[in-house]
């Protein structure tokens, strides 16, 4: 079954989403709207606004209040994504030019500035101080691990638990996030949001590890930019980790830069492939996974907890 059809119960709110996204992003600067509307009709997959959804089921759910949840958190993912590509030099997001590569470094961050401080002006309609709280420790978090993932760059001598840290800040928080706010939006018990948030957190690990996966397994095609692209940005991740416990393939793998020739990045990825490597980091996110379905079942009997199950599944498993 495909990713939307999962949550299609959800489709005139998501398009409510969709609308509000579009709405909100009305700048008078003609420049920063193009840019802003150039990283929104990129496209993406929605799935932190389906989560605030999901979530918000499980309380006293109204759109017209979990919408304002919904967008700015995808917002501030759209924000980061924007500052990713300026940190990475980054060309291709999802097949299309990125905001730093269509402009410059100074117009995408400006842009990322503007989609972030959109967010922040959503979330005041949320009047439960906690809401705030959450945000702001979890922006904290996040900008944190945006430095970090510049401080690791091509530190070949990081561990698994550099990476998994890393990649709680750079995804999991803001999945883990975005149930709990739509929870507490709805006014969900706090055993329960916090329950939510758990889940996320654990599922937001898993999508990250098979993201890094498929940057090895899958085609330019599939991927909307080069195959290795993280490894030659310098971001290493589980599988080169995983690889690199082997003195050859470390070896080579150490020899990495960002201008390396693409035969030569290709033959380092065939290395990893080979090594049982892509193997291991399924299983790290299956444990990941494992413990979300575990806490999912905590949660009362509903329909959004079906949904969630299935499409924590289909993160696990996902080809692209």
């Amino acid at each position: 079954m495909k990713l939307k059809m999962m949550y299609s119960f959800l489709n005139s709110d998501i398009n409510i989403i969709e609308r509000e996204l579009e709405e909100t992003i009305q700048p008078e600067s003609l420049l920063l709207k193009q840019a802003s509307m150039h990283t929104l009709q990129a496209g993406g997959k929605r799935i932190r606004p389906v989560f605030v959804l999901l979530a918000g089921k499980f309380g006293q759910y109204d759109i017209h209040m979990m919408k304002n949840v919904a967008v700015a958190l995808e917002l501030i993912h759209m924000a980061s994504l924007v500052h990713d590509d300026v940190i990475d030099d980054a060309d291709l997001r999802r097949g299309q030019p990125t905001v730093k590569s269509k402009w410059d470094n100074k117009i995408a961050m400006y842009t990322g500035d503007f989609v972030f401080a959109l967010a922040l002006e959503l979330m005041t309609n949320i009047k439960n101080p906690d809401a705030h709280k959450i945000l702001a420790n979890t922006i904290v978090e996040v900008t944190v691990g945006e430095i970090q993932q510049i401080k690791d760059k091509y530190r070949f001598n990081q561990n698994l638990r550099d990476y998994l840290r890393r990649i709680k800040r750079k995804t999991a928080l803001l999945i883990a996030v975005s149930c709990q706010l739509g929870a507490i939006a709805a006014g969900v018990e706090e055993y329960h949001h916090k329950n939510l948030f758990r889940f996320g957190y654990y599922v937001g690990m898993s999508y990250q590890i098979i993201d890094d996966i498929l940057d090895f397994t899958s085609t330019e095609k599939e991927l909307g930019k080069p195959a290795g692209s993280d490894l030659l940005q310098g971001n290493i991740t589980a599988p080169a980790l995983f690889a690199m416990e082997n003195h050859y393939i470390r070896s080579e793998i150490e020899k990495v830069h960002d201008n390396m020739k693409p035969e030569k990045i290709g033959e380092i990825i065939s290395l990893i492939k080979q090594s049982g490597a892509i193997e291991k980091s399924f299983a790290l996110s299956d444990s990941y996974l494992e413990k979300a379905l575990t806490v999912l079942e905590e949660l009362p009997d509903h329909k959004a907890k079906k949904t969630l199950r299935d499409i924590a599944k289909y993160i696990g498993r996902r080809k692209f």
